[in-house]
Formats: C-alpha cells, sequence, structure tokens
C-alpha cells in the first residue's frame, strides 16, 4: 500500500454529463465537477446568465448541495438543540433560513429546514460542508428520539429563478404553485413523475423554486431538459456557479467560508434576525450571550467601489489614510446594478454609510464607500 494519500475521485451530479454536452466550462467546485458558465454560442455566459435570472428565468444544478433529514417523536426538539432560529414557528410545509452553531457562537454551516410533517424535518446544507454537517448533526442529536440520514445522493436538485420561474414551472406541474408562498413548500406531479418536492426557495434573491427529481441520470436528464425546452418563451437558460455567486452578492446573501465561517459569529454577520434568542437553549447560545455583552468591534458591511477597480475575495480594507482595517469577504462587478460591490469586515466605528474607506487594488488603494445592503432587491409584487 502506498504512503501516498490516495487523491479523492472528484464527485458529479447526475447532470453532469448534459452539462458537458452543452459544452459548459467545467470548474472543481469543493470537489465537485461543476459548471460555472455556458457557452456564449447558446445565449449564455455569466453576465447573459445574471441577467436572464433578473429579467426573466434561468436554470440551475445545484444537486451538489447536501440533504439531512431528522424524523421521529423528538426531531423537532433535536432541531431547535442544533439552530438558531425558532423552529416550532413552522407549520407543515413551511421553511426558515437559519445556521448550526459551534458552542463558540461561530458557524458550522448555514441551513435551510424544511418541515415536511409532524415529525420530520429536511435541513438542505451547503456542498463543501455535507460530510462535516452530518457528522456534528450526529453528534449532536444523539440524545434525542430521532433518525438522522443523509438524504445527499437520493436527489437531483434543480434550482428554477427568476420572475418567470413560476409561470415556467406551472406549465410541468400539477400543484398549484400561485397558492405556495416564498419559503414554503409543496409536492406535486412533475414532468410526468408523482410526489416531487417543491419548494419556493432559491439563493438569487429573485423569486423561484427547487424541485428534488429522483437522481438517477436518465431521469434527471429528461427532467432538466424539459425545464429547458419550457423555459424558451420566457428566456430561460442554463446557469452555472458563476451567475449564482453575482446574483447572490448582488442580495447580500453570506456563502459560507467568505461571510460566515468557523470564526465568524452571529452578530458580526449581522445575521441576528434570523437567532431566537428567546428560544430554549441552543448550541452556542451561551457564547453569543456573553459576545453580545461584549460588544462588536467588526461588522459585515456593503461597499461600492467609487473609483475604477474590482474588490475582489480576499483584498484588505484599508481606511481613507490607508491603513489596513478589514478584509473583503465576496466582491465583484454586479451585472444588473452595473456597479463594482462588495461585503466586507470593518471596525463597527466606520461601518455607518456613507464611509469613505479604500480598497487595495493590485498594491493601490481604491476608492470605496460604505453603502446599505443588500444592493438590490426585487420589486414587490403589486395586489
Amino acid at each position: 500500500m502506498s504512503s501516498v494519500e490516495a487523491t479523492p475521485a472528484i464527485r458529479k451530479t447526475a447532470l453532469n454529463a448534459v452539462h458537458r454536452q452543452m459544452g459548459a466550462k467545467m470548474v472543481d467546485f469543493n470537489g465537485w465537477d461543476m459548471p460555472v458558465e455556458y457557452p456564449a454560442a447558446i445565449g449564455c455566459g455569466i453576465i447573459n446568465e445574471h441577467l436572464a435570472v433578473r429579467n426573466g428565468a434561468g436554470i440551475f444544478d445545484v444537486s451538489h448541495m447536501g440533504d439531512i433529514r431528522l424524523a421521529g417523536p423528538q426531531a423537532l426538539a433535536a432541531v431547535q438543540h442544533i439552530s438558531m432560529n425558532d423552529a416550532a414557528r413552522l407549520a407543515v410545509g413551511q421553511a426558515q433560513y437559519s445556521a448550526l452553531l459551534y458552542p463558540e457562537g461561530t458557524f458550522v454551516d448555514d441551513v435551510i429546514v424544511h418541515r415536511l410533517a409532524d415529525d420530520d424535518y429536511l435541513l438542505v446544507i451547503n456542498a463543501g460542508t455535507r460530510e462535516k454537517d452530518f457528522g456534528w448533526v450526529q453528534a449532536n442529536t444523539r440524545q434525542f428520539d430521532c433518525a438522522v440520514q443523509d438524504l445527499s445522493d437520493d436527489f437531483t436538485q434543480i434550482a428554477i429563478q427568476g420572475p418567470k420561474a413560476v409561470t415556467l414551472l406551472q406549465k410541468l406541474t400539477d400543484a398549484n404553485l400561485s397558492a405556495v408562498k416564498f419559503y414554503w413548500v409543496t409536492r406535486g406531479r412533475l414532468c410526468g413523475i408523482n410526489n416531487i418536492l417543491i419548494g419556493r426557495t432559491g439563493y438569487t434573491a429573485e423569486d423561484g423554486f427547487e424541485v428534488y427529481i429522483p437522481s438517477d441520470e436518465k431521469t434527471s436528464a429528461r427532467v432538466w431538459n424539459e425545464i429547458l425546452d419550457a423555459g424558451k418563451e420566457f428566456g430561460a437558460v442554463p446557469c452555472g456557479l458563476g451567475a449564482r455567486n453575482t446574483l447572490r452578492l448582488e442580495g447580500s446573501l453570506s456563502l459560507y467560508g467568505h461571510e460566515i465561517s468557523d470564526t465568524i459569529n452571529v452578530w458580526e454577520a449581522g445575521l441576528d434576525r434570523f437567532c431566537k434568542m428567546e428560544k430554549a437553549d441552543f448550541l452556542g447560545r451561551a457564547a453569543l450571550e456573553k459576545a453580545k455583552g461584549a460588544g462588536l468591534q467588526r461588522t459585515l458591511v456593503g461597499l461600492e467601489m467609487t473609483e475604477r477597480g474590482i474588490a475582489r475575495d480576499g483584498f484588505k480594507v484599508l481606511s481613507s489614510d490607508g491603513n489596513e482595517i478589514g478584509y473583503v469577504t465576496s466582491g465583484s462587478p454586479a451585472p444588473f446594478l452595473k456597479k463594482n460591490i462588495a461585503m466586507a469586515y470593518v471596525p463597527v466605528e466606520i461601518s455607518a454609510a456613507g464611509t469613505a474607506v479604500k480598497v487595495e487594488v493590485r498594491g493601490q488603494g481604491v476608492g470605496a464607500v460604505v453603502v446599505p445592503m443588500p444592493f438590490y432587491k426585487r420589486a414587490k409584487k403589486k395586489l
């Protein structure tokens, strides 16, 4: 046996062959072979994909995301113990944004908690933290009477996002999608398959849906292609990780390893509205109480570049006199807003909107200003 460890095989979703046939540019994303963008020849590329989602619809393969099911008499108690939001508020069919926390009040991962039945919960987790999250959930729910299952490989998960997503998807399902509110789920017949879970959720700052299809390659490819075909009249295009990232940045949505991590706490990340300190004790609560009493030293802010330059992930944030004061967590051009934007951690005392700072780009301080988040917020429908 070799003393050199074998490199883990890169993982592929059931749609991998489809992406390659479409000419997608593939990248290694947290150990997954994933499309970052599709060819301009079919009307794609990151900017076109981004704008399709803002103006019509975009279709994403998000099968690399993980799924953990907790089911049994004490499933709710288990979810309450390991997550910061209050799952007791969920009706059957409802979902909520939440997070799993370490005892220090920092992030194991952020999650979407779905209540599928009285004693049945589904946690959707990030791709790069699948194994870590599952092990952590198992280890911290042993005292509860509930089964913990990793269902991550059971589904091909497809996201249909954009203002025309509901009209597009309604063509393919018997579920009444107009009756499904944002962050609720339903089940229905989709593309000829019964009992498909359909959630009105997403990661693009737009309306949209995520559907859970059986993960065999033939079925996955058929459904993917049927969704794309149904979306042609709405200008729908396949979208990769590049557009997914620029869309979530415009919406100021956090990404694990960037805005949140095991060294960042809930208050610093500005996610206190999802942390229900009034509920019964949960992992991380005591540390968060202590941190709140001590006061914040740094906080997450939005930046808009006022001089020519792009703030990229990891770039230094400088004070107006050139001293290093923080760092960019995520940054890029914003295709819809037509601005260069970023999120960054800076000291609390310079976090007010309108504060001038600089970002170090290629060794030079480039002007930026603190602005409110989210950068983009979709318009509410008129009644």
